[in-house]
């Protein structure tokens, strides 16, 4: 009998550390998918600026691959994001830059998506929690977005700004 209670305890303890390690890798795969539900949205663009940026290809090609952040599933479809992202940059840098878009403000600003975008990727590489730089870069993108409804409402004639004869 005491045989028998050994054994049933030993079956008993294996079978309830099978069943919390699998709960274990349930919770981590599914991360990803829930942190992509959760970030903040995208800061929508006016008309006046959006008629603009449609004839701006590498800016075109850059917003969509940055939408794809929403889409995320796995840490792998992170990284591929995030690769494409450091790419489609780099080609929106030495890219020509609209008339009205060839301004410091904007150029900036992009400066600091660019910043956001290596940070989350070195998050990636040395396998920290991303969700932090994700909403960084966010924002900063945010603003970049916002920094083109200001430029293009801007009704203040640039000779009164360039003109300081006062």
């Amino acid at each position: 009998m005491p045989k028998f209670l050994y054994f049933l305890v030993l079956l008993l303890v294996l079978g309830s550390c099978r069943q919390s390690a699998s709960e274990t890798v349930t919770e981590e795969v599914s991360s990803f998918g829930t942190m992509a539900e959760e970030l903040p949205p995208v800061t929508s663009i006016n008309a006046k600026a959006n008629s603009i940026l449609k004839t701006w290809k590498e800016f075109d090609d850059f917003d969509k691959s940055f939408n794809r952040i929403y889409t995320i599933d796995y840490r792998e479809d992170l990284v591929l994001v995030i690769d494409d992202l450091v790419e489609k940059q780099k080609l929106l840098e030495k890219g020509e830059y609209p008339e009205e878009f060839n301004i410091p403000q904007i150029k900036g600003r992009q400066k600091v998506v660019k910043t956001y975008i290596l940070k989350t990727k070195g998050d990636l590489e040395y396998r920290l929690n991303p969700e932090n730089s994700i909403k960084e870069l966010i924002a900063a993108y945010n603003a970049l977005r916002e920094q083109f409804n200001v430029t293009v409402n801007n009704t203040l004639p640039s000779e009164l700004i360039d003109n300081q004869s006062i």
